[in-house]
């Protein structure tokens, strides 16, 4: 049954202050599943089932699912159409408020999922700043955020920097609109994050790495010796010393920067007397 169908029934509308775009097309739910790569004894997160589509089907493919749903107005379908799958729990919670560790113990885990586009940064951040990250993350989003998630030196944001410092991002393919209900306003994609044990890069430790970059990316139309004294508080004589103690040209802007030139900066301003 499609979602306007099973919707109309329990006399459930959709919430646009919600981001809810119903996902229903069988094979793009297949290829969902298919590349997250789940395996028979995995734990997964899922955050907004919706009318239960993709939940049924990661059900059919992992061990535990455990699925995080803000809407109440949901319980009567979730539950109908979960019955079935006795290894399906579902919380009904703001993913952003939940202690995923708490929720999924020590176990490994991934995250798969049809997130409400206006949250997706603050999703990934919610991932991606945990204590213990999922081991692969796959969502659905709008296809601007997966390409800015995705960007290469010249084109780099502090949320393409803050995503790769963390994991590998894939834009693995466009999403038609038509496998939603209600079609969403803008393109849309699917992304698959596989998080690192360490990071990528040697840097002095995270907080500092962060603290460098968003006083990179904290104004962005001016040179990076400029951004970089403002964000720390240093003059423009010395935002230039410490882009020429990591190597960087002292004209060059944020969105230009490499992940391990970041770091470099990183390191050159720790060892800053």
């Amino acid at each position: 049954m499609n979602p306007k169908a099973i919707l109309d029934q329990h006399e459930v509308a959709p919430r646009k202050s919600l981001g809810q775009n119903f996902l229903h097309d069988p094979n793009a739910l297949e290829k969902i599943v298919t590349t997250a790569e789940l395996m028979p004894t995995d734990t997964v997160i899922e955050i907004g089932p919706g009318t239960g589509a993709l939940t049924t089907v990661l059900a059919r493919t992992a061990k535990h699912v455990i699925a995080i749903e803000v809407d109440e107005r949901l319980k009567p379908i979730l539950s109908e159409t979960l019955a079935p799958y006795d290894n399906v729990y579902v919380l009904y919670e703001d993913v952003l408020k939940v202690d995923l560790l708490s929720v999924v113990g020590p176990k490994d885990f991934v995250v798969v999922a049809n997130v409400p586009y206006y949250i997706t940064s603050q999703i990934l951040r919610h991932l991606l700043d945990a204590h213990r990250r999922p081991r692969r993350i796959v969502l659905t989003v709008q296809l601007e955020v997966a390409e800015r998630v995705t960007a290469r030196p010249d084109d780099m944001s502090l949320l393409a920097v803050s995503v790769q410092f963390y994991g590998k991002p894939t834009l693995v393919s466009k999403l038609n609109p038509a496998v939603f209900w209600p079609r969403p306003e803008v393109a849309s994609a699917l992304l698959r994050i596989d998080t690192y044990d360490t990071p990528p890069v040697k840097v002095p430790d995270s907080d500092t790495f962060f603290k460098v970059v968003r006083a990179g990316f904290s104004q962005k139309r001016k040179q990076l010796k400029n951004s970089l004294s403002s964000g720390l508080g240093l003059t423009t004589a010395a935002g230039s010393a410490l882009l020429e103690a990591a190597g960087i040209d002292v004209t060059r802007r944020a969105e230009t920067l490499s992940l391990a030139e970041w770091a470099a900066l990183s390191r050159a301003f720790a060892a800053k007397p």
